[in-house]
């Protein structure tokens, strides 16, 4: 361990261990249906959602509603268009109902040209909401660019019936700056879906240990030398106040294996600690490769070191028949696991058409069918309904 920095040699996530993937039971994410797929908010595409949390992690709750956070864009006749127009909406859910409560930021409060995802905290004594986020982009630029920014800010929240509202938002504070030592800073440049690289996905996370406060996120190694560098990096909070953070080396890499370890989500659970993410198979480098799906790796503290979850890494796939019926999943406290429906009746990807017709015909763009882990020491599984 290095000392100074309270910090342990990065994890790495090998392709032996997803050499040794066998796709099928007990890791199969139930068959979703277009059927299955709520309509929260009609006219608009909606994914990559999150829930406002308690510091511990638990998911808030207010009367009964719980808050979820959700990247959304009018619809556009290509659905891969959205992340240009991308802006996080407010609802709110209670047995199964949903309400839309409009867009969560204020329209001049982004610094970026775009809103992606993050996290969120609720404090009760307070009543104040507190989001960390993504600014994609830069404000005023004349051409969508993925450059990518960790900023926070916060609001006084309402929740009166199920309906939500904010007001008093602070200025956006940039969180944390990528280094350009450890991490790749993605400025104001222009890429493809999945050959991006990354600086993106603040997820908050308070160890119940220490009670120390980090930042997971999604990130790309400086050092690398393959087009394939992803990793999770993490930054600790500096103060109690959460207003300043300590950029720490990653905690994961996946250098030479993948591109993208997306939306990484940290749960503490029976002494040990669990490392979440999503990924793809199209964004594994040539050999070894997985199948979209929720990844993960075992540690006895935040900072690692960590062991692939099965030896494998792989916790949760869609269906073989039905490879990219849903992706971005976040694992909430309690092991219920929150996605969007993505291509849904695409049941091989040479079925995959690049086409905005075909696109826009099999996005489901809304919030997928939960389901739940079963987590035994170093191993995770989908939970069957009858557990």
């Amino acid at each position: 361990m290095d000392e100074a920095q309270g910090t342990l040699p990065t994890s790495v996530w090998l392709p032996d261990s997803v050499a040794r993937i066998v796709e099928g039971q007990p890791h199969v994410i139930p068959h979703i249906r277009r059927s299955d797929v709520v309509d929260i908010l009609p006219g608009f595409d909606l994914w990559d959602m999150w829930p406002v949390q308690n510091v511990d992690g638990t998911t808030a709750r207010f009367e009964g509603w719980s808050l979820w956070l959700m990247l959304s864009a009018p619809l556009q006749p290509d659905p891969e268009s959205r992340h240009h127009r991308a802006r996080i909406r407010l609802v709110t859910e209670k047995d199964g109902v949903w309400k839309d409560c409009g867009n969560l930021l204020p329209d001049i409060a982004n610094p970026g040209s775009r809103e992606w995802a993050g996290s969120a905290l609720f404090d009760p004594a307070s009543g104040r909401l507190t989001l960390f986020y993504t600014a994609a982009g830069m404000r005023g630029e004349p051409k969508p660019t993925v450059a990518q920014r960790l900023f926070q800010l916060s609001a006084q929240l309402t929740v009166t019936d199920g309906t939500a509202s904010t007001v008093g938002w602070t200025e956006p504070m940039e969180s944390v700056r990528s280094d350009g030592h450890h991490y790749v800073i993605v400025g104001a440049i222009e890429g493809l879906p999945g050959a991006i690289k990354g600086f993106r996905d603040p997820a908050h996370f308070r160890d119940p240990a220490t009670g120390a406060d980090y930042l997971f996120f999604t990130g790309s190694l400086q050092s690398s030398t393959s087009d394939w560098n992803g990793v999770i990096g993490v930054a600790r909070a500096a103060s109690a106040y959460q207003d300043s953070w300590d950029l720490l080396p990653p905690v994961l890499s996946a250098d030479g294996l993948n591109n993208e370890l997306e939306r990484p989500v940290m749960v503490a659970r029976d002494g040990r600690y669990y490392l979440f993410w999503s990924t793809q198979r199209k964004v594994f480098a040539p050999g070894p490769s997985g199948p979209n799906g929720l990844y993960g790796a075992v540690g006895k503290s935040p900072l690692g070191r960590f062991s692939p979850l099965n030896g494998t890494g792989l916790v949760a796939a869609n269906p073989a028949d039905a490879p990219f019926q849903s992706y971005s999943w976040w694992v909430t406290s309690d092991l219920t696991v929150h996605g969007f429906a993505d291509l849904i009746g695409v049941s091989d990807a040479d079925d995959v058409v690049d086409d905005p017709d075909w696109r826009r015909r099999h996005f489901a763009g809304g919030p997928a069918p939960i389901f739940r882990l079963h987590l035994d020491g170093d191993h995770a599984s989908v939970r069957a309904e009858a557990e």
